[in-house]
């Protein structure tokens, strides 16, 4: 067989490891992770004024005024998570607009969030408990535009 005879000739490629690519290794994902795809899910929802209590939010408007205090705590505020390896938990607290159906809004916010997280990370959403703070009425300026207007 000549050179240009054996370059020509089909090679078989050489296999390695086993098994589907996919199963090779192991994804972890982080509770913040899954506290800000949560916490944007429940903002998106309409009659969601605010994520957690009063007291948490002052304190992150304060927070996102401080170089390198970031805008990701934002995210997170008012959410909760456990995270398995497999399952997710979720503690949510919320401000309603005034006028809302609690029961509606909260239903929604649930759906929601489920659907996302599990959507995005592949766990299983077991629960998502639903706390209700404070109500948002129409002629109350929020502590987060009221603190913004300070500089």
């Amino acid at each position: 067989m000549s050179e240009s005879q054996q370059a020509e000739a089909p090679r078989t490629p050489t296999k390695r490891g086993g098994g589907d690519p996919a199963t090779r290794g192991r994804t972890t994902i982080a509770d913040g992770v899954v506290e800000k795809i949560a916490g944007l899910a429940a903002r998106d929802v309409v009659g969601v004024h605010a994520m957690g209590s009063g007291l948490a939010r002052t304190l992150g408007a304060v927070r996102d005024r401080v170089p390198g205090g970031g805008r990701s705590a934002t995210a997170t505020r008012g959410v909760k998570a456990e995270v398995g390896e497999v399952q997710t938990a979720l503690d949510l607290e919320i401000v309603v607009d005034y006028g809302v159906a609690i029961a509606d809004v909260a239903r929604s916010v649930r759906e929601n969030v489920i659907s996302a997280v599990e959507r995005m990370t592949g766990l299983e959403v077991v629960e998502v408990n639903i706390a209700v703070s404070d109500v948002k009425l129409p002629d109350e300026v929020d502590e987060e535009e009221e603190e913004s207007r300070l500089h």
